[in-house]
């Protein structure tokens, strides 16, 4: 590594440092403005507000705004290099453009890396306890409301309730099918089924059990019992953030469950597993176009190019937002949607690469 990009490195991760810590610190200020009301409701001290919410908050923000500070950074760093003429000055001295990007590169990657260690253990585990904090102190209590719920909970078996209450753990109008391709074989039904926090089982109300054999139908009842099924009461429970509060790991595994289960709702953490690996290379992408954008001087001066890189990464935001909602209703591949706005302003600095001038 050569003096200069030391130089370029230095100043690229320095600025990106305090981007990160000045913008999330304004938006924290503003998180601390809307929620006021509910910490004084709940006579909150200081020291939970601030150890159990915004120390875990902020790493929050800082990857979620990653792109945003990062081209901000890029472009405040550069175009104050080319308001010095330092630019003209480097590309004069023999050193092509392509070389200059170097460092910028390099950073990229330092940030991306750290990125996706970030996003893929470090932020989850933090989110566990600002996830727990809003649902307790800033958010209604969750009240599972679906009716007629069908979950898959074997490989030929699948459980009915009509309802349940999440607040007691006890699911109304039970049934639990076995299936054999498209042929009923054995239907069991029960007032009520009960969660024991004890046993860790669930208790069912007396049953009527209907087998089925070619055109012979059997039918027994019994007493109420205890039964283990591969159903549990998280299952019922709220889904605000979830795919937040998982490690890559723990994701994998959630998703693999949800699949089994012929889940409806799969595509929205498919999403999230994909925009993970997505995001680091997204910023490398957006690095290299602000370096492209901010390398030559402009009558707008530095705050003109800054601006111009608070309108580009807003539109990759919603680039990602607009995707991430496709990839949800089911018109977009999960995958696809991951890849959409890296792809797109992948293009969008390969056309500028080339036209600039350089």
């Amino acid at each position: 590594m050569k003096l200069l990009d030391k130089y370029i490195l230095k100043k690229f991760l320095t600025a990106f440092l305090f981007t990160v810590v000045m913008l999330v610190a304004v938006i924290c200020v503003i998180d601390f403005t809307e929620k006021n009301d509910d910490f004084i409701k709940h006579n909150l001290p200081a020291k939970t507000i601030i150890l159990d919410y915004y120390v875990n908050l902020f790493p929050y923000f800082a990857n979620l705004l990653s792109p945003i500070t990062v081209f901000i950074a890029v472009v405040f760093v550069t175009a104050q290099l080319a308001s010095r003429t330092e630019i003209v000055a480097i590309l004069a001295s023999g050193i092509s453009f392509p070389r200059l990007l170097v460092p910028y590169v390099m950073g990229g990657i330092i940030i991306g890396v750290a990125t996706f260690g970030l996003i893929g253990w470090v932020i989850p585990i933090t989110s566990k306890t600002r996830v727990e904090f809003e649902r307790k102190y800033t958010k209604r209590q969750f009240r599972f409301d679906q009716r007629n719920v069908h979950i898959k909970v074997g490989p030929r078996s699948y459980a009915y309730m009509e309802s349940y209450d999440n607040t007691n753990n006890i699911g109304y109008r039970f049934a639990l099918e076995d299936i054999e391709g498209t042929t009923l074989k054995r239907r069991l039904t029960a007032d009520a089924i009960t969660w024991d926090s004890v046993k860790r089982a669930w208790r069912l109300s007396p049953q009527l059990v209907r087998t089925f054999s070619g055109q012979n139908e059997s039918l027994k009842s019994y007493p109420a019992r205890d039964t283990t099924l591969n159903l549990y009461p998280k299952d019922f429970a709220s889904t605000y953030r979830l795919a937040e509060t998982l490690t890559l790991p723990e994701l994998n595994r959630f998703i693999q469950q949800k699949i089994d289960r012929g889940a409806s709702d799969t595509q929205t953490y498919l999403s999230e597993k994909y925009e993970r690996y997505a995001y680091p290379f997204a910023i490398l992408i957006l690095t290299v176009i602000g370096v492209i954008l901010s390398a030559g001087k402009s009558r707008s001066g530095v705050g003109g190019k800054i601006a111009l890189g608070f309108v580009l990464a807003f539109i990759f935001i919603i680039f990602v937002i607009l995707s991430r909602n496709l990839a949800a209703v089911g018109s977009l591949s999960p995958l696809l949607a991951a890849w959409i706005p890296s792809m797109v302003f992948t293009v969008i600095g390969f056309v500028l690469y080339r036209l600039v001038p350089k």
